[in-house]
């Protein structure tokens, strides 16, 4: 029986090679002259910022940058970001980068608007109405933040990463150019790949998964599965560029609505206590949590299996250790690191990053039940 769902797409998505140069466009749509640009020194470094703000500029219209985004964004760095938009007199913002500067912008967004600190809005639905407008532009094929109506933002006075979960702060426009995902390193391009693809298993197995989050899903997986090692192998190759914007598109939207899992769950504290990126975290973690979800495989394994496998693999009889299997072999050839302890992670946090990852609103939805005892036995398997 299919139970009771619900669902919007509350925003307007634009998608094509060379559909940035629209962007002023956007602009007048949001009845904005003057925008802040929310981003960071890398993508600064690539001139992908000065792209982005001369074709503002060439459409008579006006910016100005904050370029001060870092990986794991601070609430510091919310606050710095929304003096500017301030003392600005800016009317719009535009986010242009992955997550980070995606999650910041949504913040600016609610307390610009709003008033406060954001940690007063940590939760489910405690912004009262819509944000500023927001233009969201990705150049990774990862976090689908662009469609998503969620901000993580880490509060260093607790080794937190907090959660604004709201509809009200999907950005309302997306503008997603594959041209400019072509230039992401080799290890960026598979660890957000692998985060996207994450979105999407995890939408797709969650106790709120919906035929309308299922299609997402699928549809994710099947341009995810198909585009991801070619895409990591040669990131100049349009034609898979194409395929991983859209299916990270498709699954924000997907997990925008059905949520996620264990997985996201416990790669937000690996990111507040150690600073992992959040697509590592979430790739080291996937084999371990699939293996531990199997005890409640429904038959989804497979289906998400035959996405994600090599093409030619030919099989009689399917059991979910094949997807785990499946999974760290594509993690090994992507080049992902396959423990925690690679990246930094020490035993000691273990008991607190497992009571901060039980706070998290993902893990009454992961398919199998789990108690913090329960987590601190998959760190230390991850370990």
């Amino acid at each position: 029986m299919i139970q009771d769902f619900n669902f919007i797409v509350p925003q307007e998505i634009i998608f094509g090679v060379g559909s940035l140069s629209r962007l002023p466009e956007l602009m007048n749509k949001s009845d904005s002259k003057k925008v802040l640009l929310v981003s960071d020194r890398g993508l600064e470094s690539l001139g992908v910022v000065k792209q982005v703000s001369d074709i503002i500029t060439a459409g008579g219209l006006e910016v100005v940058e904050f370029l001060d985004v870092e990986a794991n964004p601070s609430v510091e760095t919310v606050n710095a970001a929304a003096d500017t938009y301030r003392s600005s007199g800016a009317t719009s913002i535009i986010a242009l980068g992955g997550g980070s500067p995606m999650d910041v912008a949504k913040a600016v967004g609610v307390i610009t608007k709003f008033g406060g600190s954001i940690t007063e809005y940590e939760g489910a639905h405690k912004v009262p109405d819509k944000i500023i407008p927001i233009i969201a532009i990705p150049t990774t094929a990862g976090t689908g933040s662009e469609t998503t109506p969620m901000a993580v933002i880490t509060d260093r006075s607790r080794n937190y990463k907090l959660t604004v979960f709201s509809y009200e702060i999907t950005p309302a426009f997306a503008l997603l150019d594959p041209n400019l995902i072509t230039s992401l390193p080799p290890s960026l391009a598979a660890s957000t790949g692998v985060d996207a693809l994450i979105h999407a298993i995890e939408s797709y197995l969650s106790a709120w998964a919906s035929p309308f989050s299922d299609a997402m899903g699928e549809k994710a997986m099947s341009l995810i599965g198909a585009n991801l090692r070619q895409f990591t192998a040669n990131r100049g190759n349009i034609e898979a560029a194409s395929a991983m914007l859209a299916g990270s598109m498709f699954a924000g939207i997907a997990f925008g609505w059905a949520r996620l899992g264990n997985i996201h769950a416990m790669a937000h504290p690996l990111g507040g206590f150690f600073n992992v990126p959040h697509g590592v975290a979430n790739a080291i973690l996937l084999p371990t949590i699939l293996e531990y979800n199997a005890l409640a495989d429904n038959g989804r394994y497979e289906k998400i299996y035959n996405y994600v496998k090599l093409p030619g693999k030919k099989y009689k009889s399917f059991v979910p250790q094949m997807l785990v299997d499946e999974i760290i072999e594509m993690n090994d050839a992507l080049g992902i690191p396959k423990t925690l302890s690679e990246v930094g992670v020490t035993e000691d946090k273990i008991p607190q990053m497992a009571a901060d990852a039980m706070k998290s609103g993902n893990i009454p939805l992961n398919p199998r039940k789990s108690t913090q005892k329960d987590l601190e036995m998959l760190y230390r398997k991850a370990l």
